[in-house]
C-alpha cells in the first residue's frame, strides 16, 4: 500500500467515523429512557451493502458491535427496497444472530444514490420492556423465547417515507412502556436521518465512486492491520474453560470450553465441548458466525490496545473464525430463551482471554468481575393504572489488574460503554425508589502487583406495594474472578434482602424478586483479579489504598504484607519484615499463571475435564429438550456419587447413561 493510498483510506475512515459519531450524539440527546440517555445502551453504525460494519463509534453508545452479523437481515429485506424505506427487527432467529435478544430493537435505513444502495445507516436501542412474562421482559428463569416479548422479523416500518401505523400500534401495545419506547425509536429515526444527510454530503464532496469504492477498501485496510497484530502471536493450540453459574434457575454450573488455534495470522475459536443449551434465558444465539461480536469482544479490545489508531470496523474481525456445535449454549436451536445471554457472552470472553493469555501473557489483564447485570424495577403507576418500568443501574464490578496498571474500580473493560445512571435522575423518574447507598466495595479487588479493580455496593428501598425487581446476568457468586501471574482472585458477589420487618438474609443471584413498602436490597459486586505478585506492590501504594478505603488494614497485612497502623501511617520496617516472612513461607515454587481460588480448585479436583467431555459426548445426537434433560440427569448422578465419596471416572459415564436410559424406558412402559 502506497503512502498516498494509506492517507486516503485514513481520511475516509475519519469521515465515516464522524458520521456515526454524529448519529450517536443525536440518538443520545433525543432519547427518552434513562437506559439510553444515561446508560447509553444503544448503537449507531454504517453497514456495507453486503452486511459488514464499516464505521462504528469508539466512545458513544455500545462500542463493541463491529462483529455483528447483518447479512441475513439485509437478505430478508428482499428486492422491493425503495428510497425512504426504514426497516425494523428484533428477532434473533430470523436475523441469525444480529439481534441476540428481543430487547435489542434495530432500525435501519438504506441510503441511495442514483437508484443504487450505497450503504445502510443502522441503529439499535435496548428497550426497557418489549412485553413478555416479567416487567423488563428478561428473567433468567424464562425458558423459551415466547416468554420474552414480542418478536419482529425484518420488515418495513416506513414504506418510502410513510409510517406503517398499524404495525407500530401492534408493536407498542405489546409492551409495558409504549410512550417511552416510541420516544426512543424516534431518537433512532433522527439518527438515521442525520446519517443519510451526512453521507450525501460526503458524496457531494468526494464523489459517488470514491465513497462506494472506499467502503470495501476501509474494511480491507482494517483486516490488514488486524492480521499484522495477530502475526506476532506464537502459532499453537491453547485451551481454557469456565462456567456459567446457573444455580439461580436450578441448573448448577454450565461449562464453556474453548480450543484456540493460532495459525499463520488467523485464529480459530472452537467451542466444542461447551455444554448443551439450557432451559433458561442464558443461551447465546451466535449461529456460529465467524467474528460474532459476542464471542470476540476481548479480541477486538486486545487489537485496539496494541494499536489505538487502528481502523475500527468489521475488517478487524475477519481473521477470527468461529466453530460452535449446534444445540449448545453458544449456538442453541430455535425456540430457546436468550434474554440473559450477556452473562454467557461475558463468560465466553473470559474464556477467550484465558486461552490467548497463555500465548501472550503480558498483553492481557486478569479476569474482570464477570458481571454485567442490569438492575431493573417496576412499580404500579397509581395515576394512570399502568406500570412504570426503569433501570436502576447497570451493576458491574471492577476490571482485572493489567500488566502495567491497576484494574479500574467500579467498571470493566468489556462493558465500559455502560455508564452510571445519576441517582438524582433515577429518583426523579421513579420517586417510589430511594437509593440508600451507592459506592465502591472495599477489599473486593484481587491483590496483586497491580490490584484488581473494586466492585460496587448499592442499596435501595421501595415505598411502593407490588414492586418487582429483576437483575439479569448476575455472575461469579460461586467462583471468583481469577488472578493472573501470581495475582489473587477478586471477591465474589452477594445480594442481601432486608425486609421492612427486620432481619437480613443472603438471597444470592436475583431472578424475580417481589418487594413491599420498606423492603430493601443490598447488592455487592465482584472485584477484578489481581495481576502479579502482591508482595511486589509498592508498600506506599497499598497504604494509599488503605487511606482511600479500598483495602482494609487486615487485607493489607494478610495479602500484601504491608503494615498500616491505626492512624493510617505506613510502618515501613514492620512491612519489610512481614513481607520477608511471607516470602519465606511461600518458598521457591513458581507463581501460578492463573489463581482460581479454593472453590474452583476443589471443583476441578472432582469434576475433571475428562468427566465433562464424557457427559457432553453421552448426550450428543439427542433432540434439544432431551439433550438438556439427560445432561442434567447425568450431572446430578455424578454429583450424588461425589457426595457419597465414590470416585467417578470418565469411563463410568457410559454406564450411568445406559442406566438412565433403561430407567426411562421402564417408566414409559409402565
Amino acid at each position: 500500500m502506497s503512502a498516498a493510498s494509506k492517507v486516503q483510506l485514513e481520511i475516509l475512515c475519519s469521515r465515516f467515523q464522524a458520521v456515526v459519531d454524529e448519529m450517536a450524539h443525536v440518538v443520545f440527546r433525543t432519547a427518552h429512557t434513562v437506559f439510553v440517555k444515561e446508560t447509553q445502551d444503544y448503537g449507531t453504525v454504517l453497514v456495507s451493502p453486503t452486511g459488514e460494519i464499516f464505521a462504528a463509534p469508539r466512545r458513544y453508545g455500545v462500542t463493541n458491535m463491529i462483529g455483528m452479523p447483518m447479512a441475513e437481515a439485509i437478505r430478508r429485506m428482499g428486492a422491493e427496497v425503495r428510497d425512504g424505506d426504514i426497516f425494523i427487527a428484533n428477532d434473533p432467529e430470523s436475523t441469525m444472530g444480529m439481534s441476540t435478544h428481543l430487547s435489542d430493537v434495530f432500525l435501519w435505513k438504506p441510503v441511495f444514490h442514483g437508484g443504487e444502495i450505497v450503504c445502510h445507516a443502522w441503529t439499535f436501542i435496548h428497550m426497557s420492556d418489549v412485553g413478555g412474562r416479567v416487567p423488563g421482559s428478561i428473567a433468567p428463569s424464562s425458558h423459551e423465547i415466547f416468554q420474552e416479548g414480542i418478536r419482529v422479523p425484518p420488515r418495513k416500518l416506513y414504506h418510502q417515507g410513510r409510517l406503517d401505523q398499524a404495525f407500530l400500534d401492534l408493536f407498542l401495545c405489546n409492551t409495558r412502556t409504549p410512550q417511552q419506547n416510541w420516544g426512543d425509536m424516534k431518537a433512532c429515526l433522527a439518527g438515521l436521518a442525520t446519517a443519510e444527510q451526512r453521507l450525501r454530503d460526503l458524496i457531494a464532496r468526494y464523489g459517488f465512486e470514491t465513497i462506494r469504492d472506499g467502503i470495501p477498501q476501509v474494511l480491507d485496510y482494517a483486516e490488514q492491520q488486524s492480521r499484522r497484530i495477530i502475526s506476532h502471536v506464537p502459532d499453537g493450540v491453547y485451551g481454557f474453560s469456565d462456567f456459567i453459574e446457573a444455580d439461580m434457575v436450578g441448573l448448577g454450573l454450565v461449562r464453556i470450553n474453548l480450543t484456540l488455534t493460532v495459525t499463520g495470522g488467523e485464529f480459530l475459536l472452537d467451542f466444542s465441548g461447551t455444554a448443551p443449551q439450557v432451559r433458561a434465558a442464558l443461551n447465546l444465539p451466535s449461529f456460529s458466525r465467524n467474528g460474532h461480536w459476542m464471542l470476540i469482544t476481548p479480541l477486538v479490545s486486545w487489537l485496539c490496545t496494541n494499536d489505538p489508531t487502528i481502523a475500527y470496523n468489521a475488517g478487524l474481525t475477519r481473521p477470527f473464525k468461529i466453530k460452535v456445535p449446534a444445540g449448545t449454549l453458544l449456538n442453541p436451536e430455535p425456540g430457546a430463551a436468550y434474554g440473559a445471554r450477556y452473562a454467557t457472552s461475558h463468560k465466553a470472553g473470559d474464556v477467550v482471554i484465558g486461552a490467548l493469555a497463555q500465548a501472550v501473557p503480558f498483553e492481557l489483564p486478569a479476569t474482570d468481575s464477570g458481571q454485567g447485570s442490569i438492575l431493573l424495577v417496576s412499580v404500579p403507576d397509581l395515576v394512570s393504572g399502568g406500570t412504570k418500568v426503569s433501570v436502576i443501574q447497570p451493576i458491574v464490578g471492577g476490571s482485572g489488574g493489567r500488566p502495567s496498571e491497576d484494574g479500574v474500580d467500579g467498571t470493566m473493560v468489556i462493558l465500559n460503554f455502560l455508564k452510571n445512571i445519576p441517582t438524582e435522575v433515577f429518583e426523579r423518574e421513579m420517586p417510589e425508589i430511594l437509593i440508600r447507598h451507592y459506592g465502591l466495595r472495599p477489599d473486593s479487588g484481587g491483590a496483586g502487583r497491580f490490584r484488581g479493580g473494586t466492585g460496587i455496593e448499592i442499596e435501595f428501598e421501595t415505598a411502593a406495594a407490588y414492586t418487582t425487581v429483576t437483575s439479569r446476568c448476575m455472575e461469579r457468586y460461586i467462583f471468583p474472578p481469577p488472578g493472573r501471574m501470581g495475582g489473587l482472585p477478586g471477591a465474589t458477589g452477594y445480594t442481601l434482602s432486608r425486609p421492612a420487618g427486620g432481619g437480613e438474609h443472603d438471597i444470592g443471584k436475583i431472578d424475580v424478586v417481589q418487594m413491599q413498602p420498606g423492603d430493601r436490597l443490598l447488592i455487592g459486586t465482584q472485584g477484578g483479579g489481581g495481576f502479579g505478585d502482591p508482595l511486589d506492590r509498592p508498600a506506599e501504594q497499598v497504604a494509599y489504598d488503605v487511606a482511600n478505603g479500598l483495602v482494609s488494614r487486615g487485607v493489607a497485612a494478610r495479602n500484601y504484607g504491608v503494615i498500616v497502623d491505626e492512624s493510617g501511617k505506613l510502618d515501613a520496617a514492620a512491612s519489610l519484615a512481614r513481607r520477608q516472612k511471607l516470602r519465606s513461607e511461600r518458598g521457591e515454587r513458581p507463581l501460578p499463571a492463573f489463581s482460581f481460588g479454593p472453590a474452583r480448585d476443589r471443583h476441578h479436583r472432582l469434576w475433571t475435564d475428562e468427566i465433562y467431555d464424557s457427559i457432553e459426548a453421552a448426550v450428543q445426537g439427542l433432540p434439544a429438550v432431551a439433550r438438556q434433560l439427560r445432561y442434567q440427569q447425568i450431572s446430578a448422578e455424578v454429583e450424588r456419587l461425589f457426595e457419597a465419596k465414590t470416585p467417578v471416572t470418565a469411563a463410568m459415564i457410559a454406564d450411568l447413561t445406559r442406566a438412565l436410559e433403561l430407567a426411562s424406558e421402564r417408566r414409559f412402559r409402565q
